[in-house]
């Protein structure tokens, strides 16, 4: 009985090494791993010279699609409401706080498995500067099941952000 389960075990291990669809000792790569909406946790943000800056509370989420494509988001938590309720007619006061409280940009990304990286190229943005931006890219620190950390290594403000995000349920 003893050489039968040896032998059973063998033949399954062979099998499962021989199917090159088994995920037994691969590794998922970045691209399937980053699929998906992440809600935004924190975020700190460094200057060349390694001081921090102070960064807002804030909300938002990334999302990365099969086909390339990602929307991305973020909103201070402390946007005043408008005092008309009427999106076109903000005061002037509302309308700087909703503008410089506020980044949204979408288009399409490509992943570097080697150096995990991300590389957007950004189509449409709250934030103008951006569209079009070479080299905009994410470096991803780590990633799991439920967690991302990822680096963006250089804004437009010259500062190094660290965020952090959990996959959304």
């Amino acid at each position: 009985m003893d050489r039968r389960f040896s032998f059973l075990c063998a033949i399954t291990l062979v099998t499962i090494v021989a199917n090159p669809n088994s995920s037994i000792g691969q590794e998922a790569s970045l691209k399937s791993q980053l699929v998906g909406t992440w809600i935004y946790v924190s975020s700190t943000a460094k200057r060349d010279d390694g001081s921090d800056v102070p960064r807002p509370s804030l909300q938002g989420a990334v999302t990365y699609t099969n086909e390339g494509r990602f929307h991305f988001i973020t909103t201070r938590t402390d946007l005043p409401k408008y005092a008309s309720n009427d999106s076109a007619r903000p005061s002037p006061e509302e309308a700087m706080a909703v503008a410089s409280g506020s980044i949204a940009y979408t288009g399409t990304y490509t992943v570097d498995e080697s150096t995990k990286t991300i590389h957007v190229s950004i189509e449409t943005a709250t934030f103008p500067n951006l569209v079009g931006a070479p080299n905009q890219r994410r470096i991803v620190s780590s990633i799991g099941a439920d967690e991302m950390k990822f680096m963006n290594p250089r804004t437009p403000a010259g500062l190094t952000l660290e965020i952090v995000w959990k996959r959304a349920k």
